[in-house]
């Protein structure tokens, strides 16, 4: 079940963001002020009251900045990040945003192709982004087109 984030799904989340990425996982002090942020939409897709994915946008005027989809590595290729992509994507159009942008590690196919699925498109390209040298793909979509 996809829902608004609460305080209370903080700890869930950083234990999340950890198991995804790592030593560049959010801090909860991060988490904590995306989940409270009256600029940010903060989702989690939660079953049997179990965390498996979250996704956070935040929204500057007509515009939607997808910041974070993270799903847990044993649930992946599940349909979890495409079902909160839509639900992120249905948000940013209620909440009168009409493009999307992201950005997402070149050598990250299998999210460059759920994105790429969703119609969006790679407008630039960040050299040398990401730790370990990874260059950054900075996608867009128009949020009407979106499925």
């Amino acid at each position: 079940m996809i829902r608004l984030a609460e305080s209370s799904d903080v700890a869930a989340i950083s234990a999340l963001e950890v198991a995804c990425f790592g030593d560049d996982a959010w801090s909860e002090a991060l988490v904590r002020a995306e989940v409270e942020s009256e600029h940010r939409t903060v989702l989690v897709d939660e079953h049997a009251d179990d965390l498996q994915a979250y996704g956070s946008i935040h929204l500057l005027g007509d515009l939607a900045d997808l910041e974070r989809i993270a799903v847990v590595p044993s649930t992946r290729r599940q349909g979890l990040a495409a079902a909160l992509l839509t639900a992120l994507i249905q948000q940013a159009r209620e909440m009168g945003a009409v493009r999307m942008l992201l950005e997402v590690a070149d050598d990250n196919t299998a999210a460059v192709g759920l994105y790429e699925s969703f119609g969006f498109r790679t407008i630039s390209r960040r050299r040398g982004y990401y730790a370990g040298g990874a260059d950054a793909l900075v996608m867009e979509q128009e949020i009407e087109e979106a499925r």
